[in-house]
């Protein structure tokens, strides 16, 4: 369901750089749904069988949020939690609130450079006189998305 004008394809919006870059973004009880990727090395080998089966459940609830923002934690080489912004409760799904304030970059660039970004978040946080307490991903794109768009996002939440 196309939820935004932003839509240009029948999935991903276009990312709004601005709203995005070097920003404090704060998150105060905002809702998610939770769910976990299983990754070999942090590639993720069932993301898309999570993602069809997590929308199902917000269209069937009727909770799609008017931002369509997927939050990624890497938790480990092994698997990732995933966090979809929701408008209210899914019902038989794994809820969580997330509050608190964080910083925001924007790269732009291949999933392979994710140790330079994260170096570069690093410094950002720390130009800004902060420390970092966890970190957040969000791939604005899938593979196909960003092919259509040309350009391959990935924004970088820093809790401070």
């Amino acid at each position: 369901m196309k939820t935004s004008e932003n839509f240009e394809t029948d999935c991903c919006p276009r990312l709004n750089v601005d709203a995005w870059q070097e920003k404090l973004i704060t998150y105060k009880n905002k809702l998610f749904l939770k769910d976990h990727v299983t990754s070999i090395f942090h590639i993720p080998l069932n993301y898309g069988r999570v993602m069809e089966r997590d929308m199902a459940m917000i269209e069937k609830a009727g909770a799609h949020s008017r931002e369509q923002i997927i939050l990624t934690d890497e938790k480990s080489p092994w698997g990732a939690d995933v966090y979809i912004a929701v408008e209210k409760e899914v019902p038989k799904a794994d809820m969580e609130k997330i509050s608190g304030n964080f910083l925001s970059k924007v790269f732009e660039g291949p999933y392979n450079k994710i140790e330079t970004y994260l170096d570069e978040m690093k410094t950002f946080v720390k130009s800004k006189n902060k420390e970092i307490k966890k970190i957040f991903f969000y791939y604005a794109y899938c593979p196909k998305c960003a092919k259509e768009y040309g350009k391959n996002y990935i924004v970088i939440l820093a809790q401070i």
